[in-house]
């Protein structure tokens, strides 16, 4: 099961994550460069120049986003504001521009566990709308718990079934990859303060819900 995945194992798959999600935009960095060094027409070199600083953002945006959603980005604090994870998740939606993202939330801040569960259910949420669509993400706090919901719509969503049995608790630790880590993690941090994750999915849509007791 997930839950037996040694700590050292899960934080080398989520490495191998956030590498593979930034070889993209730093190999286009690398790319540019060269170009640029080689281009003298000015049209061009100004071309360059446009790409080279969208790359750099992409770039900073996963660093920030993957900060917070996989390391300790804040210290250890007990809580992180949602507007810090609405502006990650924004940036990380923003650059691929097929994404709508809508919030719904009740709190003004929340506990890190939650924070981490947020931002993982929508990176998930994200890589599902390959075609592009809508990501609807809410929080609130019971009293005796924080609620979460993500919620990813579009015309064809890709899930892979792996995923939610990650999610869920049902995926075997040696069936453990980069692309279930961040599923993995999610589910031991629900279960670690007693909580839990659902998962329902059909073609054109992923809802994903999770429960983390508080206290």
């Amino acid at each position: 099961m997930t839950a037996s995945v040694p700590a050292l194992d899960l934080a080398s798959l989520l490495c191998s994550r956030l590498c593979h999600d930034l070889l993209s935009p730093v190999g286009a960095l690398s790319n540019g460069l060269e170009l640029l060094t080689e281009e003298q027409d000015p049209a061009m070199r100004q071309r360059c120049f446009e790409l080279l600083e969208q790359s750099a953002k992409a770039s900073a945006d996963k660093l920030k986003f993957f900060r917070l959603a996989f390391g300790a980005a804040g210290g250890f604090g007990d809580t992180v504001p949602v507007s810090e994870a609405r502006a990650l998740v924004d940036a990380l939606a923003g650059s691929n521009g097929r994404v709508a993202v809508n919030w719904m939330f009740g709190v003004d801040s929340l506990p890190k566990p939650a924070v981490k569960t947020l931002l993982n259910l929508a990176l998930i949420g994200l890589d599902a709308l390959v075609r592009g669509g809508t990501l609807d993400i809410g929080a609130e706090a019971t009293g005796s718990a924080i609620e979460i919901v993500v919620r990813a719509a579009g015309q064809r969503v890709a899930f892979d079934p792996a995923i939610g049995e990650a999610l869920e608790g049902r995926l075997r630790s040696s069936e453990l990859s980069s692309r279930t880590a961040p599923a993995a993690m999610v589910q031991q941090l629900a279960a670690s303060v007693g909580g839990g994750v659902q998962v329902h999915v059909t073609a054109e849509s992923l809802v994903m819900g999770a429960v983390l007791p508080v206290g």
